[in-house]
């Protein structure tokens, strides 16, 4: 995608959170803002791969904070690291390298609390 179309993510984002001020979206329409979200931000969002090789992270354009770049290898690395506990300490200091990635992997997981929020939300009414 070429220009403002592989940010498209970002609008999405920006009406999440107009909908949660502005208390005018029921839950459902919450939850689905969450969701695409929080997948855009983990699996399509522009970012560095940063997966770990031989000369340090790697430095290729990825496809989402949680997904690797075109070499097979990276692919996958920090989406495993996500089920492995004894690498999340790792997983989180290659989430948070640089002022975009951590941009994204911050709105990654707003995106998810906002959809757990929204679940929750028919639980305490509107008004919260």
């Amino acid at each position: 995608m070429k220009g403002f179309g592989k940010y498209w993510g970002w609008a999405v984002f920006a009406v999440l959170i107009v909908a949660w001020l502005t208390s005018d979206f029921g839950p459902g329409a919450l939850l689905v803002l969450s969701a695409v979200s929080m997948a855009y931000f983990f699996f399509n969002a522009p970012a560095w791969c940063g997966a770990v090789g031989r000369d340090g992270p790697c430095r290729n354009n990825s496809k989402g904070v949680l997904m690797g770049c075109h070499l097979r290898q990276h692919k996958w690395q920090k989406l495993k690291m996500v089920v492995i506990r004894h690498r999340w300490r790792q997983l989180a200091r290659e989430l948070f390298p640089n002022p975009t990635t951590t941009l994204a992997t911050a709105s990654g997981i707003l995106a998810v609390l906002s959809g757990i929020a929204s679940v929750l939300q028919p639980f305490w009414g509107k008004g919260w």
